[in-house]
């Protein structure tokens, strides 16, 4: 068993997982494209995406010290949650790359820290293509790394697209005074997620290695049209139309995942 790193003080290292979700779906009207934004106001609001996050407060183990969150007109929201340590000793397996289970057990251990939510619901003018977009940080300082909380914030939101970063700042000195730049090993995001998403998504790694950076970009594979169809109007495409709102949504994924405008 490998012996555990003896610190000079506290472990000044900052771990910083950022990531988007994207959930892509197709609205025919204006009234069906009305709907979907008071949908996602409405099952995405401040007080669900605190509720949200509050539970990823517990899974780390770390205490609440203050919530601002706001529902913004015509849509969209956002929370921030600062938080302080819980005084928990790590276990090996809060520390090991492998996925963060759901909120059941204490996890981690911070120290004012936080965790922010961004909600961005957004219609193309016409082509009735709806992508609702959320962005996630999670900043913590000390021995455990956010990456625990990523499995269970993918299973909260229907994801279509996750682009996932995490990287570690900073340095922390032994007992010897040598630097460390990081204290945990990592050889890709993708260990950190259960098996049932690693099945669910195509992944691409991006990793530099070296600056303790790395990236996964995810897409879901299977494709069942009548899961991005919204409102009344949809029911009613002809199988003409269905397939070629089926190639717009796809081409909406496409776009998203390799971040950058593709030919029809």
């Amino acid at each position: 068993m490998k012996s555990k790193l003896k610190l000079h003080g506290f472990n000044n290292l900052t771990k910083t997982l950022s990531f988007n979700i994207y959930d892509i779906c197709y609205a025919e009207t204006p009234q069906d494209q009305q709907a979907y934004v008071e949908y996602i106001n409405k099952e995405y609001n401040a007080k669900r995406l605190t509720q949200i996050l509050t539970e990823v407060v517990d899974i780390i183990g770390a205490n609440i010290l203050n919530i601002a969150s706001q529902d913004y007109e015509p849509q969209g929201a956002s929370v921030t949650i600062l938080i302080s340590e819980e005084p928990v000793t790590p276990t090996d397996s809060q520390i090991e790359e492998s996925p963060g289970p759901l909120p059941e057990i204490i996890l981690a251990h911070l120290d004012k820290s936080h965790i922010t939510v961004h909600t961005y619901p957004e219609i193309h003018p016409v082509d009735g293509i709806a992508t609702f977009r959320v962005d996630i940080d999670v900043s913590t300082c000390g021995v455990i790394s956010p990456l625990k909380a990523l499995n269970f914030l993918i299973h909260q939101f229907e994801s279509d697209i996750v682009t996932v970063d995490y990287r570690v700042r900073g340095f922390t000195r032994d007992v010897e005074g040598h630097k460390h730049f990081i204290d945990h090993e990592i050889n890709s995001i993708q260990n950190y997620l259960s098996e049932d998403t690693r099945d669910a998504y195509q992944m691409t790694d991006v990793n530099v290695y070296q600056e303790n950076l790395f990236h996964t970009k995810m897409l879901l594979k299977d494709f069942e049209l009548d899961n991005y169809l919204f409102g009344d109007a949809t029911s009613n495409l002809s199988t003409e139309q269905r397939d070629q709102v089926e190639e717009r949504v796809k081409h909406e994924m496409l776009e998203i995942f390799y971040a950058r405008n593709m030919p029809r």
